[in-house]
């Protein structure tokens, strides 16, 4: 359990901005291990990386991370030196982690965006973007990359059934952000486990908007993401 002041813990107490961080997953595609937020960047763990980002970000009011249910204590002794942080446990899905950190941010905060610890080198820069966009008016908001391969549509037997026109597709990224109501009424309403909250709100019948992604906020999910990470830790960060 946390303590009360931690409840109450905030960056910025002029911020308009939630952003809660699932981060409860095995991550078993990158391997036997820790559960992958604390799977180690450069001697420090993935979490680490994505809450000091986070907390750069000058709109960000407060953070929850939803840690393994055996990790809250260890987590928030973390976190503690980073940011000013709130540790709640996680669930057995990502939906359900989202949902018990969402249930902490206090109804004052109008703006909530979802980040996935995994993309942890997003850059303070694309948290701005995307509450921005959500201050000007956009219900759901997400930060996208167009698609660069050919993508191709295969039948089951691994017959290609046809090229798809990349033109009008996107590679989606966190943070996701949201009006803070809306968000809350997808997950009210989702009938069935979500890996992405704007497709909770995609099923409202809400429109969704795209601004632009980095290519810093890749989604470590392989071993050769990790390496690719590496790489980019000794670049300068663009917006």
């Amino acid at each position: 359990m946390t303590d009360d002041r931690d409840v109450t813990a905030q960056l910025n107490a002029r911020g308009d901005v939630a952003v809660v961080v699932p981060a409860a997953g095995a991550g078993v595609r990158l391997g036997p291990g820790a559960p992958k937020a604390l799977r180690l960047l450069e001697g420090e763990p993935l979490l680490v990386h994505a809450i000091r980002r986070t907390a750069a970000a000058p709109s960000v009011r407060m953070i929850v991370v939803a840690a393994p249910p055996a990790e809250v204590e260890a987590v928030h002794d973390l976190l503690a030196p980073v940011a000013p942080v709130i540790v709640v446990a996680g669930g057995a899905e990502r939906q359900d982690s989202v949902a018990a950190a969402l249930a902490v941010v206090p109804d004052d905060v109008g703006i909530v965006l979802v980040h996935d610890a995994a993309r942890c080198l997003a850059p303070a820069e694309l948290f701005e973007r995307v509450a921005a966009a959500v201050r000007d008016g956009a219900d759901a908001v997400i930060p996208a990359l167009p698609v660069v391969d050919t993508i191709k549509e295969v039948a089951a037997d691994g017959t290609v059934l046809g090229t798809v026109d990349r033109s009008v597709l996107r590679a989606v990224q966190t943070p996701q952000g949201f009006r803070a109501g809306t968000l809350r009424a997808a997950h009210a309403a989702a009938a069935d486990s979500h890996t992405d909250d704007a497709g909770a709100v995609e099923k409202l019948g809400r429109p969704v908007l795209c601004v632009p992604g980095s290519d810093f906020a890749l989604k470590i999910t392989r071993p050769i993401d990790l390496a690719l990470a590496t790489h980019l830790l000794k670049l300068s960060e663009p917006a």
